[in-house]
């Protein structure tokens, strides 16, 4: 008997069926059998089906002779069922990663309980993923299991099969099947979550529903009009148990918004079919209201339209809020155009205003948090210029990361273009606005973010999947603009003068953002990892892989959550998304898996680790300065370099061993090869050539240069063998043995581990 009894209907989705099978049997919970279900489908599908029956014994295929529509498809689905649990998907949607192992470890935290409910994310045609609103719904925090009367909020989640994990004694107990309709769902997952005896949340996300593209055809049929049964057959469910009837007010409340909200779809109701939906929704209304049940103020006028079933009523509803939204459009249109022409009134004044020697305005990645280059350049002003005054230009939610001594500016804001306008020194990692204009005696100074691997500026001309969108005549209107250019190595000084073209002058100081690690302690490394919760005596590992200009968002093709296992309970994974994306790596943030994609300092996290695995990263280059182990996985080297493209062959001239794929990742790490004699030997050689002036002072030596006017007398480069960064907390461990873990075989492509040489 499997754990899992997967039911997937299939009905016209030959082109996804693939894809939705692939995510059931890969899971990492094999205990499972798939029944798939041929609902007479005109296309491939039962072909499809067959095909995968006869690789997989998992695979259970069932044609029906007719087409029964989705529930009943399910339903022959769940008579053939043998699984503990009962778990639906659609033929077009997928699961997640290891969503499987996630639910049976729920299951079992939740003593068996009959249904667990789990989020999903919305899969757009666009390529795009956006998970569900309802996360907060979903808390694991409170005793578990539960019954609905303590978590009722529950109901306002999407009435779907989909999104829960049913036992398979539970349903059958209570006689559930799916009735024929549209609206199959409601009348199952309503009244699951209302008879079962014992209900858990897992704040997860399982399922990966997909929103197809709705086209220009017009709605066709009265298939709307099975939303008023399928709410017949709950409030029958509710009356036939009277221990249920407090529920009602609260389905009789869902019922109004859910009829409402399907008027309002124009593209599932045809326009000639809406007055009759309205009257019939009038006639549910007055037959399910519970007299003496509370409205809430802001339900009262969909109420109100329902109760009165007048189309007339509803469309004269509709034009008025049509009209007060453009209306709200207008006035906002135009009091941005009216601010736009006061803000740049506002700037050409200022621009005839005296420049203020003692004033300085930084920036970081658009508008992002303090930190990088500018923000220990801004440090560095406030500690050897006395009388410096420097304002930081961040958007709102990153004013928490400022310091209380520099002024907080917003993008847009009449601040921002006084500071732009008045300010002598102005210090950033991209380009200022268009609209910026350089005044004679103003101090522009560009401090690049890293060390250059990924082709950049003019290089990006043959790439135009890495350039998108990019005004390369914009990008050296702003190189024109640029007073020095910081370097940290030759490589980079010989790439950035040839890609930003420009009059300006190179600084080859070092970066300053590195300056932290050597003057950092082990004192701020025991706090750092206490704070992001890394257990004493744990081996940390720092993931950040950079982005893919051919994807649309992140790229992880790791089993975070293998790899750890693998490793053993030794090591600690803190997962990083680039900056460029807003999902995170994973949904995990605690345990040994941690997101720390919203941590403000990247400095901070490779302080705090043992170890770095990225790709492409420029991290490397930096992360290099602090003597510490770097593996890098390169999985998809030949794809990366046709699309963006690099300037060496990272795989000849490594900073530590590489990676191929995941299980010569977890080969690096369990036979000890990540911190071996040939990763020093790589990483020293990578050290010589990329951080000859990264000594803890690059930052000192900018401000004493640029702003103090020192041209002799500056603090000299310490060489490299002179150099002591503060060591790991993993240096304490010797040599001893890490990981007691079987190695992984090696894949058919070649050998577990490759060092480049």
């Amino acid at each position: 008997m499997p754990r899992f009894s997967v039911i997937v209907p299939a009905y016209k989705v030959q082109a996804y069926l693939q894809e939705c099978l692939d995510s059931v049997l890969g899971q990492s919970y094999p205990d499972l059998e798939v029944i798939a279900v041929d609902d007479h489908s005109p296309d491939s599908c039962g072909a499809l089906i067959d095909e995968y029956a006869a690789r997989d014994a998992r695979v259970r295929p069932v044609h029906l002779p007719e087409n029964a529509g989705v529930g009943g498809a399910r339903n022959a689905g769940i008579e053939r069922a043998s699984g503990d649990y009962l778990v639906f998907l659609d033929g077009d949607d997928t699961l997640a990663p290891d969503a499987l192992r996630a639910v049976a470890d729920r299951i079992k935290e939740a003593g068996d309980a009959d249904v667990v409910v789990y989020d999903h994310a919305h899969a757009l045609w666009t390529g795009e993923t956006v998970r569900s609103p309802y996360v907060g719904q979903l808390t694991e925090q409170g005793p578990a299991p539960f019954r609905l009367d303590d978590r009722p909020l529950l109901l306002k989640l999407p009435p779907v099969a989909w999104n829960k994990a049913y036992r398979r004694e539970f349903v059958e107990r209570e006689g559930l099947t799916f009735p024929p309709g549209g609206y199959a769902d409601l009348p199952w997952a309503v009244p699951a979550l209302l008879a079962a005896e014992s209900v858990a949340t897992l704040d997860r996300v399982c399922v990966h529903h997909r929103r197809p593209r709705r086209t220009a055809e017009a709605p066709t049929g009265d298939g709307h009009f099975d939303l008023h049964e399928q709410y017949d057959r709950v409030f029958a469910f509710v009356d036939a148990r009277p221990e249920l009837t407090h529920w009602r007010p609260v389905l009789f409340r869902r019922m109004v918004d859910q009829l409402v909200s399907e008027l309002g779809r124009t593209d599932r109701l045809p326009r000639g079919a809406r007055a009759e939906f309205l009257r019939k929704s009038r006639a549910h209304y007055r037959l399910y209201r519970t007299p003496g049940a509370a409205v809430p103020l802001h339900s009262r006028l969909r109420h109100l339209l329902v109760r009165t079933g007048s189309y007339r009523t509803y469309r004269a509803v509709r034009l008025a809020s049509a009209l007060r939204r453009r209306l709200t459009r207008f006035t906002k249109s135009l009091g941005r155009s009216v601010r736009s022409a006061a803000l740049r009134l506002h700037y050409r004044v200022q621009l005839r205003l005296p420049l203020r020697a003692d004033r300085a305005v930084f920036t970081s990645h658009s508008g992002r948090g303090y930190g990088c280059n500018p923000g220990a350049l801004e440090a560095a002003f406030r500690s050897f210029v006395p009388g410096m005054r420097t304002a930081w230009v961040a958007r709102p939610e990153h004013h928490h990361t400022l310091p209380t001594a520099t002024a907080r500016v917003r993008p847009g804001t009449a601040a921002y273009w006084t500071a732009l306008a008045r300010s002598k020194y102005l210090v950033s990692n991209v380009s200022w606005e268009e609209r910026f204009t350089k005044r004679a005696g103003q101090v522009v100074i560009q401090t690049q973010y890293g060390t250059p691997l990924k082709r950049m500026g003019l290089d990006l001309q043959d790439r135009p999947a890495a350039a998108r969108d990019t005004d390369f005549t914009a990008l050296l209107a702003d190189v024109d603009t640029w007073d020095h250019c910081l370097s940290a190595n030759r490589h980079s000084t010989l790439v950035q003068e040839r890609v930003f073209p420009g009059g300006y002058r190179t600084l080859e100081t070092g970066q300053p953002r590195n300056d932290v690690f050597q003057q950092a302690t082990s004192a701020d490394v025991t706090r750092l990892r206490e704070s992001l919760g890394i257990p004493e005596g744990s081996v940390a590992i720092l993931y950040a892989p950079t982005h893919r200009d051919y994807l649309r968002g992140p790229r992880l093709t790791l089993d975070l959550e293998r790899v750890l296992r693998q490793l053993g309970p030794r090591y600690v994974l803190l997962a990083r998304a680039h900056h460029v994306h807003d999902a995170p790596l994973t949904h995990a943030s605690g345990g040994r898996l941690i997101d720390v994609t919203d941590h403000p300092s990247v400095e901070s996290l490779c302080l705090a680790s043992d170890a770095l695995v990225t790709d492409y990263s420029s991290l490397m280059f930096d992360y290099a300065n602090l003597d510490r182990p770097i593996v890098i996985h390169t999985d998809d080297w030949e794809a990366y370099e046709a699309a963006r493209g690099t300037y060496f062959d990272l795989r000849a001239f490594p900073p530590g061993a590489i990676s191929r794929n995941e299980d010569e990742l977890i080969d690096i790490f369990a036979t000890g090869h990540w911190r071996g004699s040939r990763s020093t030997q790589l990483r020293t050689a990578f050290r010589e050539r990329f951080c000859p002036y990264d000594d803890g002072r690059a930052a000192e030596r900018v401000v004493r240069r640029l702003v103090l006017g020192e041209s002799g007398g500056q603090p000299s480069v310490i060489p490299l063998a002179e150099r002591h960064p503060v060591p790991s907390a993993a240096a304490s461990f010797g040599d001893a043995p890490l990981a007691s873990v079987p190695r992984p075989q090696p894949s058919p492509d070649g050998a577990a581990v490759t060092n480049g040489s």
